[in-house]
């Protein structure tokens, strides 16, 4: 091997290595805040639970600040997608049905970061106010022109399309908001497969129903 073909190696591996402790940061970060609040969080504890020096923590976080930021907004770019996805020239009835879908997923599978987001958001949103000020807003606006048009060309009843967004964002999160408390008085451990999927298909039914929304 040559010393070009040895140089791009190891810069694939360094950016691997790099890839995969931001990745173990992000997840181990995401616990901790979900489960001890920002306070309550220290970076040598992330640390500890990373088994990672808390140097390479600050390498890529210079503060605990930053690294909670990067928690919210790694969740915020998620939903802002899943948001981006649904267009005008979509039917609602598989726009939203697949929207809801993917709340849901997301609840499930990112569970803290939507519990560390509820929480901020209960505390008036000290970190997170100039994301919902700027992306969450554009993007929310957008969103609900889409809504406007689906309801100009007849396909769904005229609804209020900001509170038809709080009423799926407020349903699908409580999975992960409020999981504990569901399992609990389902006399489970915790939430399975089943019950996301039933929870998402019962709100689907709700909302399309709910909006007028004709079959295709």
């Amino acid at each position: 091997m040559n010393d070009i073909k040895k140089s791009v190696v190891k810069r694939r591996k360094s950016a691997d290595i790099r890839k995969g402790n931001l990745q173990l940061i992000l997840t181990v970060a995401e616990q901790r805040f979900a489960e001890f609040g920002y306070n309550g969080t220290t970076i040598s504890s992330i640390a500890d639970q990373a088994n990672l020096p808390k140097s390479n923590i600050l390498y890529y976080f210079k503060t605990k600040e930053v690294l909670y930021k990067e928690v919210l907004s790694q969740i915020l770019k998620i939903w802002l997608v899943d948001m981006e996805e649904m267009t005008a020239e979509q039917h609602p009835k598989e726009a939203l049905r697949h929207y809801i879908l993917l709340k849901i997923r997301q609840s499930k599978e990112h569970s803290n970061a939507s519990r560390i987001f509820a929480s901020e958001l209960l505390h008036g949103a000290p970190f997170l106010r100039e994301k919902l000020q700027t992306d969450l807003k554009i993007q929310f606006i957008s969103t609900c022109q889409v809504i406007r048009e689906w309801i100009a060309k007849q396909w769904m009843n005229p609804i209020s399309p900001e509170h038809l967004l709080f009423m799926i964002w407020s349903s699908t999160q409580a999975y992960a908001d409020y999981g504990l408390q569901s399992s609990i008085l389902m006399g489970k451990a915790e939430l399975d497969d089943n019950d996301f999927e039933t929870g998402a298909e019962l709100i689907t039914q709700v909302v399309l129903r709910g909006c007028g929304i004709k079959q295709l």
